[in-house]
């Protein structure tokens, strides 16, 4: 197997095992806490539940032991294995918490892994997917976008006139589109591979939001365009950022609007935005 071929592996591996302990959660009393508990009670905003953690502890575990030369940020947790490494794991252990603590079935556990800054692999278990079922999407850089162990190849029904994008706020009237807003940036990129969503647009996602699901969107023969000084441009790889303190950069601190999807709807959103 080859070096990305094991990667995908693991990936997927662990991508399954956050499936697995999310399923076994649903539904649970849980812990829940929000990043800023001070904060008055209309702004409690993203809820850190203990399942998050939990996930995020064991996936850290796993590359470290089997990869210990790769890099890995988190959601969850600062720690880095070393900012040196040529392979970084993007790691958000459950994206849609406020879906999954309210028991709103779309959420998902994103791994991505970056070589050099651009994203090679991708493995996103999905609480749904154009199988009405669980499962875990993944790809590899050069490679095709599988649903557990079947191939996916997107159908377009020509019959259907007026297609789905995934928005940050859904909109009654949009003239090319049906707008959704499902609550999590990782679900969408694979509904956006699959074919369920034409196309999406994030204003500002996180890395460990889309890193993995990029590298599926490219499987699928999707573009990916990202906004920098300005201007819409086809986006790469992820370049790091300073933090908005203090010196150094840091990948944990990109940030830019990003739309993926076919590349004509990818051209209309961006020429719309």
């Amino acid at each position: 197997m080859t070096e990305l071929g094991e990667i995908q592996r693991i990936a997927v591996e662990l991508a399954t095992l956050a499936g697995a302990e999310i399923q076994a959660a649903l539904g649970s009393m849980m812990a829940v806490r929000y990043k800023g508990e001070l904060a008055e009670k209309t702004l409690w905003r993203d809820p850190v539940s203990e399942v998050d953690q939990r996930i995020e502890a064991l996936i850290r575990m796993r590359v470290a032991e089997r990869f210990p030369n790769h890099d890995v940020i988190g959601e969850e947790m600062a720690e880095r294995l070393g900012r040196v490494h040529d392979y970084l794991w993007t790691v958000d252990p459950i994206d849609g918490t406020t879906n999954f603590v309210n028991g709103f079935p779309m959420f998902a556990a994103s791994i991505g892994v970056l070589r050099r800054g651009e994203p090679v692999v991708g493995a996103v278990w999905c609480s749904t997917g154009h199988a009405l079922r669980p499962g875990v999407y993944h790809a590899q850089a050069g490679g095709k976008l599988r649903f557990e162990d079947s191939d996916v190849t997107p159908k377009l029904n020509p019959a259907v006139r007026r297609r789905l994008a995934g928005v940050p706020a859904a909109t009654a009237n949009d003239e090319n589109w049906e707008t959704r807003k499902t609550g999590s940036a990782a679900i969408e990129c694979a509904l956006v591979a699959a074919g369920m969503l034409r196309v999406a647009r994030f204003d500002s996602p996180n890395i460990w939001d889309i890193a993995g699901g990029i590298v599926l969107v490219r499987a699928a023969g999707g573009a990916v365009r990202q906004r920098r000084h300005g201007k819409w441009e086809a986006m790469h790889g992820f370049v790091s950022e300073p933090p908005s303190i203090g010196g150094g950069s840091d990948l944990r601190y990109w940030r830019h609007p990003v739309v993926i999807g076919a590349p004509d709807a990818v051209e209309r959103m961006c020429a719309a935005a």
